[in-house]
This record gives structure tokens, C-alpha cells and sequence, in this order.
């Protein structure tokens, strides 16, 4: 199995285990929040089977329809991925965002959210291993950027990106929760 397969199945079966543990803390919870961050994660699944799919396409041989071939189809799926990833999963967030405006709640026990940080990132960062092991395989002694720049295999290179972001996400979430219960913590106790 080629590198840029096996990053693609370890953030696929992440991703999925991470949507599962999402919707288990919003059955536990009743968050809506939290049912939307696992239809989020479900959208980041989907994405790992467009990538597979455009990798398979990808191998067709030519045709009377396309005499070239279908070389090109791996491109194509994986710039559907990157427009999902933001489109759908920005989207989301931002649909999110404004109305935790509109209606702001209170954290009053923010274990679940926790919990779930802490399996994504277990999820996601080990997904971010492995897609950058099979990255730094693939490149060689070539620089980083002029690997990705050069690259003829662009499916590695977006699960390398979408595990860091996915990896930042959660540093910054967490780090949002804690500071909010910390402040609350104080303003209560003034």
C-alpha cells in the first residue's frame, strides 16, 4: 500500500472515531454544539473516501473517452476535499459562532469537552504522525515546501495539512475552554 493510502486510512479511521466519540458526548450532554462538531467530523471522513476515490480514479487507464487518461481526477478530488474542508467544515463552525453569540451559554461542566479534546488529539495527532512519516518517505532529502510544491501525489499533502490544522484546532480549543472557565472561576469568586 502506497504512502499516501496509508495517511489517508489512519485520518479516515481517526476522524471517524472522533465523530463517534463527538456524537457519544452529545447523547450524554444533549450539546448541540457537540452534535455539530460530530457532523463535522463526519464531513472530514467523507473527505478521506474522496480522496481514496480520486486516487482510484486516478489509475484508470485511457480510454476513447479520455486518451490521456484520468491522471488528472486525483487533482480534482483533491482540490473537492480542500473545498469541503473549508466550505462545510468553516460553515459549520461559523454557523456555530454566531449563534453562541446570539444565545451565549455558560460552561457549567466542561469535562465532556475535555474528554473529547483529548481523544481527538490522541486521534489526530497520530494521524499527523503517520501522514507526516509517509510525507517525509515520500520527499526524500527534498526541502519541505518544494516537496509540496513539486509534488505529483497531492492527497498526502492535504491529510498532512487538515491533521495540523486539525491537531492547532485542538491546542486552541482547549486552551478556549480553560480560559473560560478560568475567568468565570474568578469573576464568580470577586
Amino acid at each position: 500500500m502506497s504512502g499516501s493510502k496509508i495517511a489517508i486510512y489512519s485520518a479516515l479511521i481517526a476522524n471517524f472515531l472522533i465523530a463517534t466519540t463527538k456524537f457519544v458526548a452529545a447523547f450524554i450532554t444533549g450539546s448541540s454544539a457537540m452534535v455539530s462538531e460530530g457532523i463535522h467530523s463526519l464531513v472530514d471522513t467523507a473527505n478521506e473516501f474522496l480522496l481514496l476515490l480520486g486516487i482510484k480514479k486516478s489509475k484508470q487507464q485511457a480510454d476513447a473517452t479520455r486518451p490521456f487518461g484520468y491522471g488528472k481526477e486525483l487533482y480534482f478530488w483533491s482540490f473537492i476535499v480542500s473545498i469541503l474542508i473549508f466550505a462545510v467544515g468553516g460553515g459549520i463552525s461559523f454557523y456555530e459562532g454566531i449563534s453562541h453569540l446570539q444565545y451565549p451559554e455558560a460552561i457549567t461542566n466542561p469535562l465532556w469537552n475535555y474528554i473529547v479534546l483529548c481523544v481527538a488529539f490522541l486521534f489526530d495527532g497520530a494521524s499527523f504522525v503517520i501522514s507526516f512519516i509517509n510525507f517525509n518517505k515520500q520527499r526524500g532529502t527534498k526541502p519541505f515546501w518544494i516537496s509540496i510544491k513539486k509534488s505529483t501525489d497531492p492527497s498526502l499533502f492535504v491529510v498532512l495539512f487538515e491533521d495540523a490544522a486539525d491537531v492547532l484546532g485542538l491546542v486552541v480549543a482547549f486552551a478556549g475552554i480553560y480560559l473560560g472557565m478560568s475567568t468565570t472561576i474568578l469573576i464568580l469568586m470577586a
